[in-house]
């Protein structure tokens, strides 16, 4: 029996409405926006009635959700969009490369600069870190809502308000938070970029971008939207001029699905339960000698717990424990900056659950953590 806790990567299960939901739309479906047929209209209502979902989960204007095919492709909408024209950001150290890569391009290519903001256990310290770093020509403040590794939560609350006194965009990236923790526009974030297939249950290709309007986007793509089709610029207008192309029907139906069955479960239950879980986890990997567990005293984290055995890579322990029935990510996690932040450049293993983990599956994971390094000659045939 294969057991998933690389559930930050993409979960899995899916749920069975999701699943139902998909089966639906390849047999209902056609084109949204591209006709006016029986086909072509049902998947307009669909697209519509998915983006109300999301909107009402982040507490947005439907017309302001935007379907993107994942989380990466959001951020490079906003931040290229927000750095257009040149400026400053400030990123955090915690950041996945899916920020830090589109704002290095913009500053390797001389079109932008920015600086990377230290993060501390101590949030009030975080908030600092980001004010000092703010200029006159600070454009953006651009960071994740907790770290996809440690999972360590920043206060982006806190971060939002900053940016609102001082009239900066602020892009969050929710991939790790958005279907666990309860974010919205309203906590002073102006775009708000996530997975679809993550803790949203949708399935892959699918993410978004939701934003209050308050800072307007150039669109990253140019092509047929459905509208305002004689004219050769795209459409001013949100969503469409963000939305390049054929939409992805199967995938909003998907989407649509996953946010309801999240909002089913309840924000607060499904993070009591994950968070139950890493804890127990953490509990048992402190008692096994040689086993480093990368949490700091004083941070509160999403439910992700990353560790390390001490003198075996990463990788190595990964995959012992996958031929064990275990699935974990090893590794940088796309996210080297947190990993240097931490001392921890060579990569870490990440356990990561979703509602439909089971305590006695996390406590079978830690014995067989103690059993590896108990037999440490077992790695010896990896």
């Amino acid at each position: 029996m294969t057991i998933n806790f690389d559930n930050a990567a993409t979960t899995f299960p899916k749920p069975p409405e999701v699943r139902l939901a998909v089966e639906k739309a390849l047999v209902r479906y056609g084109s949204a926006g591209r006709g006016s047929h029986t086909l072509a209209a049902r998947g307009s209502e669909l697209i519509y009635a998915a983006r109300e979902e999301a909107a009402s989960l982040f507490g947005a204007e439907p017309e302001r959700v935007v379907f993107t095919s994942n989380c990466t492709h959001a951020l490079n909408i906003a931040i290229q969009g927000i750095l257009h024209d040149g400026g400053h950001a400030v990123i955090s150290q915690l950041e996945h490369n899916s920020v830090l890569r589109p704002v290095y391009a913009l500053a390797k290519a001389g079109r932008a600069s920015y600086s990377i903001a230290k993060v501390s256990p101590d949030d009030a310290e975080t908030v600092r870190s980001f004010r000092r770093l703010i200029r006159k020509d600070t454009k953006a403040v651009i960071c994740t809502l907790c770290s996809n590794v440690t999972g360590q939560i920043l206060p982006w609350k806190e971060i939002g308000q900053l940016c609102q006194e001082r009239g900066i965009c602020f892009v969050a990236d929710g991939a790790q938070a958005c279907g666990v923790l309860d974010v919205k526009l309203s906590d002073g974030i102006n775009i708000l970029c996530t997975a679809g297939h993550k803790g949203l249950y949708g399935i892959t290709g699918t993410g978004l971008l939701v934003t209050d309007g308050k800072f307007p986007l150039p669109p990253l793509m140019q092509g047929g939207s459905g509208s305002q089709s004689n004219l050769p610029e795209m459409p001013s207008f949100l969503p469409d001029t963000l939305e390049s192309g054929t939409l992805n029907v199967i995938g909003a139906a998907s989407l649509r699905a996953g946010i309801r069955f999240v909002k089913k479960k309840g924000l607060s239950n499904i993070y009591r339960h994950e968070t139950a879980l890493c804890e127990r986890l953490c509990e048992r990997l402190k008692g096994i000698p040689d086993v480093t567990v990368l949490r700091s005293e004083g941070a509160v984290y999403a439910p992700i717990v990353a560790f390390n055995l001490e003198g075996i890579p990463s990788e190595t322990v990964a995959q012992a424990l996958s031929e064990r029935g275990f699935c974990l990510r090893a590794g940088l996690h796309c996210a080297p900056l947190a990993h240097r932040a931490m001392g921890n450049p060579d990569g870490a293993v990440r356990f990561s659950p979703s509602v439909f983990s089971r305590m006695p599956d996390t406590e079978r994971l830690a014995d067989t953590v103690r059993m590896l390094t108990e037999g440490r000659h077992l790695f010896a045939k990896i």
